[in-house]
């Protein structure tokens, strides 16, 4: 265990080094959200309680779709001068290789979305800090639910064409209750409700569906990166 996550470690420490230098995916999801955020600021009052309502969907559709940006980056860099086929070749296991790059699909995600909230904030006039201990746990829990199913299917579709297509028509629809449930949970923390019972069922998804689907990727990876 030790040594699965030490090379875990490894390989998404390499991965952040490498995307920091180049800024490729980070540059281009944190560009498109931003813009979408700035587009709906015009089309909806930001004085209006009612945003409130829809806040929650708004921001996590800008995070799934600037999360598909960074997702087809994660095995694509690996392409040239067959690095990924090195990286297979090497001692590091599928197993290591896979949580590596999840991890650091989340870490760099996570920055984008926090850019996001801020420019949410001034746009829109939602003061988001109200929950902030409850925002941050659905956060982590949506994105890694995203990232875990993302980096899985950016690793089936990576010698495809059309990966920049097929992975978000493919990831998508299995994402659909992890994004209905922190879409919900989101809303409800940003109007300033507190989690309890009647809301915590949508935690309860989140957590079975990341706990299902990392048990699953892990055990599945194997076939997906060596067929």
């Amino acid at each position: 265990m030790a040594l699965l996550l030490r090379r875990t470690f490894l390989i998404a420490a390499k991965d952040l080094r490498a995307e920091l230098r180049t800024k490729e995916a980070i540059n281009a999801s944190l560009s498109f959200s931003l813009v979408i955020l700035l587009l709906f600021s015009f089309a909806f009052d930001p004085t209006s309680e009612e945003i409130l309502n829809f806040s929650g969907g708004l921001l996590w559709i800008v995070f799934a779709f600037a999360g598909a940006l960074i997702l087809n980056r994660s095995f694509a860099r690996e392409l040239p001068n067959d690095c990924l086929d090195a990286l297979i070749a090497s001692p590091i296991s599928s197993s290591a290789l896979y949580l590596g790059k999840a991890l650091a699909n989340v870490l760099l995600l996570l920055g984008v979305e926090i850019v996001c909230l801020c420019v949410f904030g001034i746009f829109y006039n939602i003061n988001w800090t109200v929950q902030l201990g409850p925002l941050v746990l659905v956060l982590v829990l949506g994105t890694w639910a995203l990232t875990i199913i993302g980096t899985m299917f950016s690793a089936l579709t990576v010698n495809l064409r059309l990966r920049e297509l097929m992975l978000p028509t493919l990831v998508y629809p299995m994402l659909i209750p992890p994004l209905m449930s922190a879409m919900t949970l989101t809303s409800q923390l940003l109007s300033g409700a507190p989690l309890g019972p009647e809301n915590f069922i949508w935690i309860r998804v989140l957590v079975a569906f990341d706990i299902i689907f990392t048990l699953l990727a892990f055990f599945l990876v194997d076939f997906v990166l060596v067929g």
